[in-house]
């Protein structure tokens, strides 16, 4: 009972940061299975198969809310499901040993990114409105699936800023399809992992509880998507996502580190974190406080006043999905 309820909270955690920043469901959610001592591979499965009921109610809400380019998620979503397939069956294949470094790894580079993210870089614009193409999202999909599945997470801070940067598809449709694509990508990965465990090496009841506590924090996510900038609550989460898979390397049989090294390490990583938190919370304050031009109307591309920075979005969620809409700033406490 102690477990499910550990993991029905690690759900709860990751639901709370994927409802306010549109990404980092998984890498949240296995970071913190990990970190209660669950096997690699078995975090990764469980992860997945709790993704397949999120992803799914997500999808169909982007879609009622015309958030949805259905050709993007066929041109991302496909290979996708291919990378996040051979993923599964690849991370099935490694000893717990050899796993959970290379797991830390990854979510390590994942953390980092979202980190400086959310921290320095703002939304591109350009572009907008040209066609994505298939030479571009097919690669991408692969990629994104392999290592969303090999790390337990990775499809939202992979494939969201690589569509993003191209700028021809608007922030919330670039939001919505690469969450309704994640439903292919959840089934291939928990097929991968079936195929490789078996049955029996995916707990049901892990991934209800991990589902139920997505589910419950869904309503408020909505409420602090409101209330925290994303920008903020992006670095936040970073720097949690670092410090605790820095700390399974630094523990594990690849380094092996003493206690004194461990300890500078997490202080360096400590004063790193509160500095990129002070540096979120004052670019946040700035960009509020700063008088705005108004846009005359038609003046501008569709979409542009959606692509002017990273806080230019709310992520509402309701009933486990997401939809991106323009907000004023100004309103955020």
């Amino acid at each position: 009972m102690r477990t499910l309820i550990l993991l029905a909270l690690a759900g709860l955690g990751a639901q709370l940061v994927d409802g306010s920043l549109g990404m980092a469901y998984g890498v949240t959610s296995t970071t913190l299975l990990l970190a209660i001592g669950t096997n690699p591979a078995a975090a990764s499965a469980t992860v997945h198969l709790a993704e397949i009921g999120t992803t799914l109610a997500s999808g169909v809400a982007h879609w009622r809310f015309g958030n949805v380019d259905w050709r993007v998620v066929a041109k991302i979503g496909l290979p996708g499901a291919v990378g996040a397939f051979a993923g599964a069956t690849f991370l099935s294949s490694l000893s717990t040993e050899l796993a959970e470094p290379a797991m830390a790894l990854i979510l390590l580079a994942l953390g980092l990114y979202v980190l400086t993210r959310f921290t320095f870089m703002g939304l591109p614009s350009g572009n907008l409105g040209k066609p994505l193409r298939k030479r571009f999202l097919s690669p991408l999909g692969v990629v994104a699936g392999f290592l969303d599945a090999t790390g337990g997470g990775g499809w939202g801070p992979v494939g969201t800023p690589a569509i993003l940067a191209s700028g021809r598809l608007e922030p919330r449709k670039v939001i919505g399809s690469v969450d309704t694509s994640e439903f292919l990508v959840a089934v291939a990965a928990s097929l991968g992992f079936l195929v490789g465990l078996g049955s029996e090496g995916v707990n049901m009841a892990w991934a209800g509880a991990l589902l139920a506590g997505g589910l419950i924090a869904a309503p408020v996510a909505a409420w602090l998507v409101r209330h925290v900038p994303p920008r903020v609550l992006g670095s936040a989460v970073g720097g949690i996502i670092v410090l605790t898979n820095v700390r399974t390397l630094l523990r594990s049989d690849w380094l092996g580190a003493s206690d004194g090294v461990q300890w500078a390490a997490y202080g360096l990583i400590y004063a790193v974190w509160a500095a990129a938190l002070a540096y979120s919370i004052r670019a946040h304050l700035r960009q509020r406080t700063a008088p705005r031009e108004p846009v005359a109307a038609g003046s501008g591309a569709p979409g542009a006043a959606d692509t002017a920075d990273t806080t230019g979005i709310s992520e509402t969620t309701y009933a486990g999905a997401t939809r991106a809409a323009p907000v004023d700033e100004t309103s955020r406490v």
